[in-house]
């Protein structure tokens, strides 16, 4: 599949380069799994990038990738999020069951933050 196909905004490396995954490029995963990841990848990516849920998907592909791991020099960090994401969706072994379930831990953890911190949404994103 082509960067083209897969509408991947070409951006050269610099120094606003992503370390971690940006919610804009949720809707790129969308025709990589099956039906309910589609509904999953459609719901949330019409949300606001600050809304909970949004911020749910961005933290499960951060640890389902290991984002806090990633570096300037390292090869996910020169291919670039789109990319190191959408390889991560299309080689993971599981289920879009439990992917979903992955989202679902995710909102959680979310949700727990901001019941402990109601301020926290206004740093986010």
């Amino acid at each position: 599949m082509s960067k083209m196909s897969m509408n991947i905004p070409e951006k050269p490396i610099s120094s606003n380069a992503e370390i971690l995954f940006p919610s804009r490029y949720i809707p790129i995963l969308r025709d990589l799994r099956g039906d309910e990841w589609r509904a999953l990848v459609d719901e949330v990516s019409d949300l606001p990038e600050r809304h909970p849920d949004s911020l749910a998907f961005v933290l499960m592909v951060i640890e389902l990738n290991e984002c806090l791991k990633c570096h300037s020099r390292s090869y996910k960090y020169l291919r670039g999020c789109a990319l190191c994401a959408t390889q991560l969706i299309q080689s993971f072994k599981g289920t879009d069951a439990e992917l979903l379930q992955r989202y679902r831990m995710a909102q959680q953890k979310i949700w727990q933050r901001l019941q402990a911190d109601p301020d926290t949404l206004s740093m986010a994103a």
